[in-house]
């Protein structure tokens, strides 16, 4: 199999599960891990991979990647995240799920929830919550960004501030061994610093690309958090920091 018939299926599966793997990648192909070390070298080059020690991630930096990708971006992984969350989300209360594809699996988990008021500056959360009609939706106006559905601006965070929710849902673009929640865009900061000032209780749902990734803005950090969900143990030393600052760690493998 050539190289160019290789790249595409190789992006794939970066897009899908966030990473690559030397070892998977030469026995999904059946060549050599030569091979596949110079077919990942051959895509870092050209800007497409990051690599990394035993494999490739998607790049980042100072740009995200496409909503779409995003959205197709560890599925799996994000869809029993999201049933974790949602499990510890209690009927007869409200709930703010801010912007991201991880709080839009949430979202669809919610749809047997009873009696829920639901604030949310993100559009597509509104439109899948309005499927459940025990659930009152409250869109926190601003600006609208196409790319994502998302609302930001001063506008959306003074609406924020007119509540007090149970619970935040909120995700990330990317969480550092220090324990720092960063994003791309920051519009983000103030929206998320009065989400986080305004609710008694914070949920952070983020899989395990967001272990891989970069990202330069900082939002938020782990000591703002009562609970953290995600599909694979944190590196070292994210574990020890959640029991630091007392924050309730999550792992849902698959299967």
């Amino acid at each position: 199999m050539s190289q160019t018939i290789r790249y595409p299926e190789i992006m794939e599966i970066a897009r899908r599960d966030g990473k690559v793997t030397v070892e998977d990648l030469a026995d999904h192909f059946g060549v050599t891990l030569q091979t596949i070390r110079r077919d990942l070298a051959d895509l870092s080059e050209a800007g497409r991979l990051d690599r990394v020690h035993g494999g490739a991630v998607l790049p980042s930096g100072v740009t995200n990647i496409g909503y779409e990708d995003r959205r197709n971006l560890n599925a799996e992984g994000k869809a029993i995240i999201a049933s974790a969350c949602a499990s510890e989300i209690p009927n007869d209360c409200s709930v703010f799920l801010n912007i991201g594809t991880s709080t839009e699996a949430v979202a669809a988990k919610m749809l047997g929830h009873r009696n829920i008021l639901a604030v949310t500056n993100n559009i597509n959360v509104a439109t899948t919550l309005s499927q459940n009609p025990d659930c009152q939706i409250v869109l926190a106006g601003g600006a609208l960004r196409r790319s994502d559905g998302g609302l930001v601006g001063d506008l959306t965070t003074r609406t924020i501030r007119h509540f007090k929710f149970d619970i935040a849902v909120i995700g990330c673009s990317a969480l550092d061994e220090e324990g720092d929640i960063l994003d791309f865009d920051m519009q983000e900061v103030g929206v998320t610093r009065a989400i986080i000032d305004q609710a008694r209780r914070i949920f952070l749902v983020a899989d395990t690309s967001k272990f891989l990734r970069k990202a330069p803005v900082r939002v938020a950090t782990l000591s703002d958090l009562d609970a953290f969900f995600t599909d694979r143990d944190p590196p070292a030393p994210l574990p020890d920091r959640c029991a630091e600052h007392d924050v309730a760690l999550h792992v849902v493998r698959p299967g």
